[in-house]
């Protein structure tokens, strides 16, 4: 796995679960990553904490993904301070579940303000810094949910398949400036984003994975950096899968 000395990342929901994964994977590759939080800042304040031997090149900022304003302030601090970015990585994502035609449009709208409007307006920056330098990778956390749909998430499933036909477009638009753009496309992964399933539902969700286990965050970042990397030069467009079989 190549190096990521000199690399300038940023990563979205990066203090918990998958984006924690991928933080710590890029810093213990040499990478400056600059890392997003909503509003958990308990949480930011423990992962800054565990790395503190990349305090030098770990830098967390507040951000609502989702507010068009705040991702314009944010990236203009990135680029004075930072001048460009190299890789940007689209992990933060909410789950209000319901039944459809139960589900209050307030829950629809904030999912997919968040997953799918967040992803965009985080990659509509990014490009601009990308294209200092003709060269970037961006890569955004999508869902198997995307095409399978499960029962009480169509707002979420909607936001994740939204992801995949924008990551197609974009990774079309930007491929003669070098950007290539993807998405890992995690199944059951055993971080946070389980809490509030039943054992029940925990027990099912685990049967229907022919591994017959749930994946863990470092198992994400491990396809993350493999795609952000120069040998992963010659993809784009595409969705990686990494669900156990499911």
């Amino acid at each position: 796995m190549q190096q990521f000395e000199g690399k300038k990342v940023i990563i979205t929901g990066a203090t918990r679960g998958i984006g924690c994964a991928v933080a710590a994977a890029f810093l213990d590759k040499g990478a400056t990553v600059i890392g997003l939080y909503r509003n958990n800042r308990e949480a930011a304040e423990r992962f800054f904490a565990s790395s503190r031997e990349y305090k030098d090149r770990l830098f967390l900022y507040q951000c609502d993904v989702s507010d068009p304003e705040k991702v314009a302030l944010l990236y203009g601090e990135i680029e004075e301070k930072f001048n460009y970015i190299d890789i940007l990585v689209n992990n933060a994502g909410i789950r209000r579940d319901a039944m459809l035609a139960m589900m209050p449009v307030a829950d629809w709208r904030m999912v997919i303000d968040t997953n799918l409007t967040g992803s965009f307006l985080m990659s509509k920056y990014a490009v601009h810094l990308m294209m200092k330098k003709k060269f970037g990778r961006i890569i955004t956390l999508t869902s198997p949910v995307a095409y399978l749909g499960f029962t009480g998430q169509a707002n979420y499933a909607a936001s994740k398949a939204g992801q995949i036909g924008m990551m197609k477009t974009l990774a079309k638009e930007t491929a003669r400036k070098k950007i290539t753009v993807n998405c890992v496309s995690p199944g059951f992964i055993e971080t946070e984003f389980l809490d509030g399933l039943t054992d029940e539902q925990l027990a099912a969700y685990k049967k229907m994975v022919p591994l017959r286990r749930f994946g863990k965050p470092e198992e994400i970042a491990h396809a993350v950096l493999f795609l952000a990397s120069d040998q992963a030069s010659y993809i784009t467009g595409a969705v990686l899968e990494i669900n156990g079989g499911l």
